[in-house]
């Protein structure tokens, strides 16, 4: 996705209305660990996958850009439950 030089930064109290969002968009979004986090849809046919990465889109520039925000997205997701943890060796 192409970034603006302007573009509007999430703020921190966004992060539950993000969340909702993007799981009432259908995809998918959990922490991995305690520093990452993805956002996903799996198996979609192709017109399906072009609807899902609009909506997307269209919360991504609802919220602006939310890079520094990772760990607090991190321990929200956390706090909600939408986590996985991951040995040291990557299984879980």
């Amino acid at each position: 996705m192409a970034r603006s030089t302007n573009q509007k930064l999430m703020k921190a109290s966004d992060i539950p209305a993000f969340v909702d969002d993007v799981i009432e968009a259908g995809c998918d979004i959990c922490a991995v660990g305690r520093d990452k986090y993805v956002i996903g849809h799996t198996d979609l046919p192709p017109g399906a996958y072009e609807k899902k990465r609009r909506m997307l889109d269209r919360i991504e520039e609802a919220y602006g850009d939310r890079d520094f925000l990772k760990v607090e997205i991190v321990a929200y997701l956390r706090s909600i439950g939408r986590f996985v943890d991951v040995g040291t060796d990557g299984s879980e």
